[in-house]
């Protein structure tokens, strides 16, 4: 016990004395990773599985200041084969993570068109999706941002088209060769219809949401895509991103994110983000 008490003095006096700017560095770097993986982890199993593991630590701790000598073996036996065991337990998160690192467009250069083109692009979305949602015609449309989704592109047909309202309103028309499926854009092209999006693994989708907005999350999981839904049974308007699904949107709220996508009001969207979350936070606990 003596000794404990002494190492620990002895750390905290290195701690007070002896810190140096790499050493500032070093617990930044590491404040950062546990951060982010705090994030990675949020609103997925592996929350609960981090959680566990940070309770095997300070169980060991105890078992170590205790002079439980049997347990404290055991648990640091796990603790120090810890990167195996994380591996192992993190699988899902740590293939997300590396998914996002590998897939991103580090050189990307963003929508580059005229500020009247791209208020020519948003009213030709708005329009869309307006009458699909009178009309009640589902409609899932995901917009590319830094993560490259050319792989997702691949599992539909290609296009290559401008974005106008009759060419979008036509692909989502039901019982068309191309209804089924996620519609990709990429700055200010329709790249391809009728593609394929993962499902979504967060337990946190409400069951009564089908396989449209499940998708929608999903693809928001993975990537830093922006996916606007058109419910086929309501007509509602939801928007997905970060794992997230924030409906019903209005037109004001729909026109505020499609600006943002093409940099016309880029600084109202985290205002509106945090609007709309706190909007559908109330209507749950309605």
């Amino acid at each position: 016990m003596n000794d404990l008490m002494s190492t620990f003095r002895n750390m905290i006096w290195n701690l007070t004395h002896r810190i140096r700017i790499a050493d500032m560095i070093d617990i930044l770097i590491v404040a950062v990773i546990i951060y982010e993986l705090l994030l990675l982890t949020r609103h997925t199993r592996g929350s609960a599985l981090l959680k566990g593991l940070f309770l095997i630590l300070l169980i060991a701790l105890l078992s170590n200041l205790l002079g439980l000598v049997s347990l404290n073996w055991l648990l640091m036996a796990v603790l120090q084969n810890g990167a195996i065991v994380l591996v192992i337990l993190f699988q899902p998160e740590f293939r997300k993570a590396l998914e996002k690192m590998g897939r991103t467009r580090v050189f990307s250069k963003g929508v580059r068109n005229s500020d009247e083109g791209n208020h020519l692009i948003v009213s030709e979305l708005i329009q869309t999706i307006m009458d699909l949602s009178k009309r009640r015609v589902g409609a899932l449309i995901v917009f590319e941002q830094q993560t490259g989704l050319q792989d997702v592109i691949e599992t539909g047909t290609r296009l290559n088209a401008e974005i106008s309202a009759p060419l979008l309103e036509n692909i989502f028309e039901p019982n068309t060769p191309l209804h089924d499926g996620a519609v990709v854009i990429r700055d200010t092209e329709i790249m391809a219809a009728a593609c394929i999006l993962p499902l979504a693994e967060a337990s946190g989708v409400s069951r009564e949401l089908g396989t449209r907005h499940r998708a929608a999350v999903g693809i928001s999981e993975n990537t830093d895509a922006i996916v606007l839904v058109v419910s086929e049974e309501t007509g509602i308007v939801s928007m997905a991103r970060d794992g997230e699904l924030n409906r019903p949107l209005t037109v004001d709220a729909l026109k505020e994110i499609l600006e943002s996508i093409y940099t016309i009001s880029t600084p109202k969207f985290s205002n509106l983000l945090k609007l709309l979350k706190r909007r559908t936070e109330g209507d749950e606990n309605e």
